[in-house]
């Protein structure tokens, strides 16, 4: 018997067949998934020791074959498995995609500043498990999810993706909630090196238009880069207003920054070159934008809303 972490283990009765228990095997002792396993239990959410018995076998989630090639060796009386125990399990109605689950869970685990140690303490999971699923396709328990999500301070339907498609905000405004100014250290420290902000300016039309980019900070110059001719082009040789902000559905908080200031074209080629060189990452927008704006804020205010006394 072999296994991956986030395969389930299934025991049978014996007369019958029939899977008696069920649960989820968060951690593995040998390299090549051998037993024993840790198994959190579906029917009592606890983790437990277990050497699996003649009556137990792995169902494999998301996986053509268990770890090392191997199928499942015979029974102990020399027959081969039952037909169908190894095979990997259909996904769950509605799962999303293979990995999606995971990569939020990735994310809001590092925006929260968060060690994989951490998480899993929060989450009362294994550090290897928490890995296989930040790393590989699974699809994990509802009871896995939402002590996830309790441990990262958002839901179960944000793991799943579920709003991806909405604005955010949806959520309840807190019952006393406090807004107050930010001072411009605490505003340059949430503007932080880089993201995605959005820029104001007066589209080549003459109509106003507020277009996200993807920015970087550089001695306290925001840059940020487009192509010739677009609408966030516009901003060279103008005054604008350049925003970011975060919300915490969850928590009904966040917070936003905005910085006014002017904007030009960087021309100098070595200038251009650093920046591209030190960029996080290529524009989300793709296509050729090669040109770089830089914004110096002559003007940086924020506000953050949290709960109150």
């Amino acid at each position: 018997m072999r296994a991956h972490l986030g395969d389930q283990l299934v025991v049978e009765s014996p007369a019958t067949g029939v899977a008696r228990r069920d649960g989820e095997i968060v951690g593995l002792h040998h390299d090549d998934g051998t037993p024993p396993y840790d198994v959190r239990w579906s029917d009592t959410d606890q983790v437990s020791l277990v050497f699996p018995g003649p009556d137990a076998h792995v169902r494999h989630m998301g996986h053509s074959t268990p770890p090392s090639g191997h199928g499942d060796p015979p029974s102990a009386h020399g027959a081969p498995a039952a037909a169908g125990t190894a095979s990997p399990a259909a996904p769950a109605a509605g799962a999303s995609a293979a990995g999606d689950i995971g990569r939020r869970v990735a994310v809001e685990r590092r925006r929260r500043g968060l060690s994989r140690e951490e998480t899993a303490g929060r989450a009362r999971m294994s550090p290897d498990y928490l890995a296989y699923l930040e790393e590989h396709p699974a699809d994990p328990t509802l009871a896995t999810l939402v002590r996830l999500a309790d441990a990262l301070g958002t839901t179960v339907a944000a793991l799943r993706g579920g709003g991806a498609g909405l604005a955010p905000g949806r959520g309840h405004a807190l019952l006393h909630p406090r807004l107050r100014d930010l001072g411009p250290e605490e505003c340059r420290a949430l503007l932080s090196t880089h993201g995605v902000g959005r820029v104001a300016v007066t589209a080549p039309d003459g109509r106003p238009a507020v277009v996200p980019v993807n920015y970087e900070v550089v001695d306290d110059t925001i840059a940020f880069r487009t192509a010739p001719g677009s609408v966030p082009a516009a901003a060279v040789g103008t005054d604008v207003a350049f925003e970011v902000d975060h919300l915490d559905e969850a928590l009904s908080q966040g917070w936003s920054v905005l910085a006014v200031g002017p904007a030009s074209a960087v021309t100098d080629p070595d200038a251009a070159r650093r920046l591209t060189g030190g960029a996080y990452g290529e524009p989300w927008a793709g296509g050729e934008r090669e040109m770089w704006v830089s914004i110096r804020p002559a003007r940086l205010t924020g506000r953050r809303i949290s709960p109150g006394p």
